[in-house]
């Protein structure tokens, strides 16, 4: 039997809970908040009964509403401790409370100190009722009208917020790179559009989520919010959900049911991704209608984020292509450029770069030596060592990696170009071609330069036997605050086994 649990079984392990709705009575009668209440006692409207809050002066009726901004009714005396005292609280409501959504209904019992035609066309209010007027069926009715016409105007704010919303979350996920979290931030943007409508009508409202990646029919889950988290795969996967998961692949597009919505992404090189959400409300007409709009705009984010990353692919072959290119040239160890790389990768992210940071030195550490091509064969391919004139011919690679890569303006060559001119600096500042001190080195440098060290030693050259680990290992030791950034050669020691493991790999 499935654990998993759907909307049904939710509804009948927990009964929904409205909020009430907020009215204020603000008179300095305690009589006439007796009687109201009586009056309310048994009030219903949209499942909500109502809860009461008194205030007797002016201005305890603003700080009531100041801890209170979703009151929907006010029910207002004109006369409390002075003449003025209620017009000049619905004066600050409106202008320095700023509320324009809840409901005003002026009640006096001196209609001569306040006429309504005066009161009605100068103060922003939405009823005016004498006392006397106001019987059990008039206030209940009253009552009744007012909370209509704040509930629709809370619907209208409502929408107005979530396309706001749609606004700043559209921008939000543009932010994201990376196909995962940028699928992860569409999840979590959804759930705070479809929370939006739900917070000031229901105690507890929640919705759960989840997305994942389709491919060769198969099902993979990525990210997993709210009670979802605490399942695995194989309980949330049932085949209910499957049934819900294979509509959506079969319609080619989102859909809703009551309490379901499954949104359908594909970009153009056919990679599906679905979003499964599961509300313990019923899904509205205006969650729908925000849901699409954003959907829209993922839709058309998705392919851009594709698109974007078929660049940065088609950007890495190249430098992949041209780094094999030095590597034969230069007879280096096969692989040598991607164990590199992806060493530089996991130090990049070990010593707190970002992981835009760390794709980065990832795609342009294969170019350190690409100044090689510029370097004579007959010094490049010496099987023994170099003179001190061919040594210095041979550094002068740094300079013509530069020179090769720095006119461009795009990040991932600029990157390159930095690395390519500045791996051969060293920390004590006794490195070329500029002896660079410390942290004058770029930090893109100062990784690849350890992670080149390392794989050098490790393998086998032309003109040297592979190193044994621990005479390498004891070499960084010696070298550390004098070759290598003492940070990352903490790092790196203390990983050394999954370093092993990562250049394994690609060897």
């Amino acid at each position: 039997m499935d654990d998993f649990i759907f909307a049904e079984e939710i509804e009948e392990q927990s009964k929904l809970i409205y909020k009430p709705w907020k009215i204020l009575i603000s008179d300095d009668e305690k009589e006439i908040h007796t009687i109201t209440k009586i009056v309310l006692s048994n009030f219903l409207y949209e499942n909500r009964h109502v809860e009461i809050l008194d205030a007797y002066s002016r201005s305890e009726t603003i700080e009531i509403l100041k801890k209170n901004p979703d009151v929907a009714v006010l029910l207002l005396d004109v006369v409390m401790e002075t003449d003025d005292a209620g017009l000049l609280a619905a004066k600050d409501i409106r202008e320095i409370l700023n509320n324009k959504l809840i409901r005003i209904i002026l009640r006096t019992g001196q209609p001569g100190s306040a006429p309504e035609k005066d009161v009605i066309s100068k103060y922003d209010i939405n009823d005016y009722k004498e006392k006397t007027e106001l019987t059990t069926t008039k206030l209940y009715t009253t009552v009744m009208t007012a909370l209509r016409s704040y509930r629709d105007l809370h619907i209208i704010e409502k929408n107005k917020q979530g396309l706001e919303k749609i606004i700043k979350s559209t921008s939000n996920i543009m932010e994201f790179k990376s196909t995962r979290k940028f699928a992860e931030s569409v999840l979590v943007e959804m759930i705070s559009l479809l929370n939006l409508t739900k917070d000031s009508t229901y105690e507890n409202s929640n919705v759960d989520g989840f997305i994942l990646d389709v491919s060769d029919n198969k099902f993979t889950l990525h990210h997993k919010t709210g009670v979802f988290k605490f399942k695995t795969d194989s309980e949330l996967l049932s085949d209910k959900v499957k049934s819900y998961l294979n509509k959506a692949l079969e319609l080619q597009h989102n859909f809703f049911e009551e309490k379901i919505f499954v949104g359908y992404f594909k970009n153009d090189n056919n990679l599906i991704n679905l979003i499964f959400l599961e509300s313990n409300l019923p899904i509205t007409e205006i969650d729908k209608n925000l849901i699409d709009i954003f959907s829209n705009n993922v839709s058309v984010a998705f392919n851009n984020i594709h698109l974007t990353n078929e660049i940065l692919d088609t950007q890495k072959e190249i430098i992949e292509t041209l780094s094999e290119v030095v590597e034969k040239r230069s007879k280096e160890t096969s692989n040598h450029v991607l164990r590199v790389a992806q060493v530089s990768r996991f130090l990049a992210l070990k010593s707190g770069l970002t992981d835009e940071e760390a794709d980065k030195i990832t795609m342009a550490s294969p170019l350190h030596d690409i100044g090689k091509t510029g370097i004579p064969d007959a010094i490049l391919l010496k099987p023994g060592k170099l003179t001190s004139e061919e040594y210095e011919i041979m550094k002068k690679h740094t300079e013509i990696g530069r020179d090769i890569l720095g006119n461009s303006t795009r990040p991932l060559l600029k990157a390159a170009s930095i690395i390519s001119y500045e791996h051969h600096e060293k920390w004590d500042g006794s490195g070329y071609p500029n002896s660079k001190k410390g942290n004058e080195i770029h930090i893109y440098g100062r990784i690849t330069a350890l992670a080149d060290v390392f794989d050098a030693l490790y393998h086998k050259r032309c003109y040297k036997e592979a190193w044994p680990i621990e005479e390498i290992i004891d070499l960084i030791k010696n070298e550390r605050g004098k070759h290598f950034d003492p940070t990352l050669v903490d790092i790196f020691l203390d990983n050394i086994e999954i370093i092993l493991e990562t250049i394994k790999k690609y060897s």
